[in-house]
């Protein structure tokens, strides 16, 4: 897990690229990229942030680019994100008792 993979999360036109790859695979820029009413500089950026967190693969069949997810970086994330929920559960259960124990 990298702060650039977090970085690369932390924006919402950024997960619905990641969105469309997880659910609709391979695709060229244009496809990746339509209605997101962004310009297409905008959209190429994004997609070379994501390419830098390791999160979009691409490669280049004549003129057509084509992107695809590589969700091993999201692996690191998930994990990370489930230690800190356990440890917040644990904490938040401690807070409860104190504060349920009638003697406190």
């Amino acid at each position: 897990m990298t702060n650039q993979v977090f970085a690369a999360l932390a924006d919402p036109h950024r997960r619905e690229i990641l969105l469309r790859l997880a659910t609709q695979g391979q695709l060229t820029t244009g496809e990746l990229t339509a209605d997101l009413n962004m310009s297409r500089q905008g959209a190429t950026r994004h997609l070379l942030i994501l390419q830098e967190a390791g999160l979009v693969h691409s490669h280049r069949e004549g003129r057509t680019i084509y992107r695809k997810l590589n969700p091993e970086p999201l692996r690191g994330t998930t994990e990370w994100i489930r230690s800190l929920e356990t440890k917040w559960d644990a904490a938040l259960d401690r807070l409860s008792r104190t504060y349920s124990d009638p003697t406190v």
